[in-house]
């Protein structure tokens, strides 16, 4: 049920136009929260994140040839976390898989940039069924609490 409701705002998430239209926030030590978004320069081939994710290690894998540039793989207690020191900013990406098993990637830097405060009204307003639609800035968004941290999908509103 959380599934088909997150890809149905994900869908209109995506139909509005919106840029980086799901991010995924994860609360840090501190307070602080570190946001992934759907969209970033870092693209790898689904054989490329396979590859990787097999040989992930806590310390980190040898350093592997991608088509992003060379590429350690850290396994963590979120997932396998693919380190690309050769990226301009999208230096890390994060590995989910859906619940078909289909690879997700999370970029590490994106289009959207929210501010702490809109991103604590964020994972606030989540819900495991989905959150009441909140307005920051000037998206929509609907967040959900997932096995990661808060998905949100964001969609543009109307300008007033």
């Amino acid at each position: 049920m959380r599934l088909a409701l997150f890809v149905a705002a994900w869908m209109v998430a995506a139909s509005a136009g919106a840029t980086d239209n799901v991010l995924l926030i994860q609360m840090q030590p501190g307070g602080h929260y570190k946001v992934w978004h759907t969209e970033g320069e870092s693209q790898l081939s689904d054989d490329e994140i396979m590859a990787l994710e097999v040989i992930a290690t806590p310390e980190g894998s040898k350093e592997t040839p991608t088509s992003a540039g060379p590429a350690r793989a850290y396994e963590t207690s979120d997932g396998v976390t693919i380190s690309l020191p050769a990226a301009k900013a999208d230096k890390s990406v994060l590995i989910d898989r859906d619940g078909c098993g289909h690879v997700r990637l999370w970029h590490a830097a994106g289009a959207t940039n929210l501010s702490e405060e809109q991103i604590t009204d964020i994972v606030m307003s989540a819900l495991p069924e989905g959150g009441k639609r909140i307005t920051v800035g000037s998206y929509y968004v609907k967040a959900f609490i997932t096995k990661l941290g808060v998905t949100a999908a964001l969609w543009n509103a109307p300008k007033k």
